[in-house]
């Protein structure tokens, strides 16, 4: 039987606008910024969380990487007393920590957005280490697999575990073990409603797309498989969302149900909205949500020049004026993370959107006039309402022509998440804009009659903290990882088109299907939700 619940209340693009999502049934707006990227690791993990939520964030980054880089991270197969890995026994601690991410994040709201291969991994200086490296395991050998103990930078050359699905190298042994590492994320993650999954970070141009279209698929079937739907993307390399690897994901709607742009971050000032745009109204035929789940940019580490400055530009620009559906900050050092000038962008956007109808509303730069490159930039419902950011405080010309009568501003002092003043303004002409300050600056315009305040609720997004004890993490209550697997049972990807083997005959339940309604060949698979404690 369909969940009807888990499908109304899942994270999916917005009913009414799709380059936005919705979540219990409601648009909501994505904002963040954590200290790291394998978030279930930390050990502090629920009071990290506390504070993102105190300050309005709603959105994290979870790669399920494992390397170590602090002391504290946890491999996800048990380590033999011989000193390797068994890759057919698991490591409950990794898993435990990963349920409890699950389970915090759900409590609060905070909308999860897992990536399945952490890239980085598997890089020289890495890789030596890593439980997949056939020297580092007891279950396969270089001799049986295409994997190699010794690669060079992945960023450079290509890595074998990255070509294992059938369309490629066809490594069969390997990628049974990455679809049984899958299979067990999702035993849990498929049990809740507030998670998107993205295949890989920073996949590099030499390596084919081939890699990510068959895991979102995989992971699409499994899913149809246990009475679910589920939204996937990429993340590419590519910092130009022009280039040919960001047309894989861009030119592929029945694959990918939202874009990843984080990479567009590295790009600076009015280039980095143009690049932008050109995403959105390439996706204009057939609109999808727009995320990005990391913004570069931090003093401490100038990439390509991003600094402080630019990540808090990057963070408005995708939204007030971007059109996008998420932004976050990336960890430090190379991004803002969650430090105190983070905390209060993230809070000033949620004060800003709470007080309009974003979802509604379109970038309009060709409002504006008398302008200097990346002066201000402009989103807005024409006639009705209107947000336009100042990144550096220098005024601007916007045509009111579309609104009749007197309307009202109202600023808003980014840095200091203030509310300043309030004026007067005449719609039919055209209004000169000049912000109370230097800095970070952002005005509402709307109607004086109306009251200023979101028609769609977008106030209430947010997240909300729980305050409750949570105890142990639920049981999978009649689906453990076992079972998953055996009653979801692997899909080959063919020449021109997904063939899943049929379930056993043991297996009950009807067949599920696509969207398309084609079947997928898996048994559905119940899944019990879990239960606040």
């Amino acid at each position: 039987m369909k969940d009807k619940t888990y499908d109304r209340d899942r994270i999916r693009p917005y009913l009414r606008n799709p380059r936005y999502w919705q979540y219990k049934g409601r648009p909501v707006l994505l904002l963040g910024g954590t200290k790291d990227d394998n978030l279930f690791q930390i050990p502090d993990l629920k009071e990290h969380l506390d504070l993102l939520a105190s300050v309005g964030g709603n959105y994290i980054r979870n790669t399920m990487s494992a390397r170590v880089d602090r002391g504290f991270e946890v491999q996800p197969f048990k380590k033999l007393s011989n000193g390797k890995y068994d890759l057919d026994q698991w490591n409950d601690e990794y898993w435990n920590r990963f349920e409890r991410m699950l389970k915090l994040t759900w409590v609060r709201d905070i909308i999860v957005q897992i990536e399945v291969w952490a890239f980085h991994d598997f890089n020289k200086g890495h890789w030596e280490k890593n439980p997949w490296r056939p020297a580092n395991n007891i279950s396969y050998s270089e001799s049986s697999t295409t994997l190699k103990d010794s690669y060079g930078n992945i960023g450079k050359v290509p890595h074998d575990f990255f070509f294992t699905v059938s369309k490629l190298n066809n490594d069969g042994l390997v990628l049974a073990y990455q679809q049984k590492f899958v299979d067990k994320i999702l035993s849990h993650s498929l049990r809740y409603a507030h998670v998107l999954y993205c295949m890989t970070n920073e996949i590099h141009p030499q390596f084919s797309p081939e890699w990510g279209w068959y895991w979102s698929e995989y992971i699409k079937d499994k899913a149809a498989a246990a009475d679910r739907k589920v939204e996937t993307t990429e993340m590419n390399w590519e910092i130009d969302l022009k280039k040919a690897q960001q047309r894989a994901s861009l030119d592929r709607p029945d694959v990918f149900s939202f874009f990843e742009a984080s990479q567009n971050s590295a790009k600076m000032g009015q280039q980095n909205w143009d690049n932008l745009q050109f995403a959105r109204h390439y996706l204009g035929e057939e609109p999808r949500p727009i995320n990005h789940v990391k913004i570069y940019g931090a003093d401490t580490n100038t990439w390509k020049g991003s600094t402080d400055r630019h990540a808090t530009e990057c963070f408005w620009r995708n939204i007030i004026i971007g059109g996008s559906a998420s932004s976050r900050f990336h960890r430090p050092p190379y991004g803002l993370g969650l430090i105190s000038k983070a905390q209060a962008h993230i809070k000033s956007m949620r004060m800003f959107t709470g007080k309009m109808d974003i979802f509604t509303c379109e970038p309009h730069n060709e409002l504006l006039s008398i302008r200097k490159e990346n002066g201000a930039y402009v989103i807005a419902n024409p006639g009705k309402e209107y947000a336009i950011y100042f990144p550096n405080g220098d005024p601007v010309a916007l045509d009111l022509n579309a609104a009749q009568g007197k309307m009202k501003g109202r600023w808003l002092d980014i840095a200091q998440s203030q509310w300043a003043k309030q004026e007067m303004l005449e719609g039919g002409g055209t209004v000169t804009l000049s912000p109370p300050g230097t800095g970070h600056w952002v005005v509402w315009i709307g109607p004086i009659s109306t009251p200023q305040k979101a028609k769609t609720g977008s106030q209430h997004v947010g997240a909300c903290i729980i305050k409750a004890s949570l105890g142990p993490a639920p049981e999978l209550q009649g689906l453990g990882e076992s079972a998953f697997h055996e009653k979801t049972k692997t899909a080959t990807h063919n020449s021109s088109s997904w063939t899943c083997r049929s379930a056993p005959t043991a297996s009950s339940g009807s067949s599920a299907t696509r969207p398309n309604g084609e079947s997928t060949g898996f048994r559905r698979t119940a899944l019990s939700a879990p239960q606040k404690n």
